[in-house]
């Protein structure tokens, strides 16, 4: 599992939602749906209609991927930080029950508060 005290994913950019399809299909249960996909530099996070998943690349090559299912159900609560004049990024930080706290950094126009709206359709 990622070591989420330790690294955070930096600067996500929203991706086409088939950027991960083939890694993430594999994983999806009945009637589960990418919702939106976001990626740094090799890392990823995928939204999907049930939960969370975090990939994280490894290696020089880059073909092993530590993947993390974070279900929606188990957040506690969240917090965005929006971006501003000097500071142009957006973050986003989520605790989950027996986790810890997860923390997403997004580029500027990254849709945050729809990512926010989407999370809390689910959990409240």
């Amino acid at each position: 599992m990622i070591d989420f005290q330790n690294a955070s994913f930096m600067k996500l950019r929203p991706v086409s939602d088939n950027s991960f399809a083939n890694l993430i299909s594999p994983l999806l249960v009945s009637e589960e749906i990418i919702q939106a996909s976001y990626q740094g530099l090799r890392d990823g996070v995928v939204f999907t209609s049930k939960r969370i998943f975090a990939i994280n690349v490894q290696g020089i090559t880059g073909k092993k991927k530590d993947i993390s299912s974070l279900p929606y159900s188990k957040i506690q609560a969240f917090s965005i930080e929006t971006a501003g004049v000097l500071d142009l990024d957006s973050e986003l930080e989520i605790w989950f029950s027996g986790l810890g706290k997860v923390k997403f950094e997004f580029v500027s126009r990254a849709d945050v508060s729809g990512i926010c709206r989407m999370i809390s359709e689910r959990v409240l």
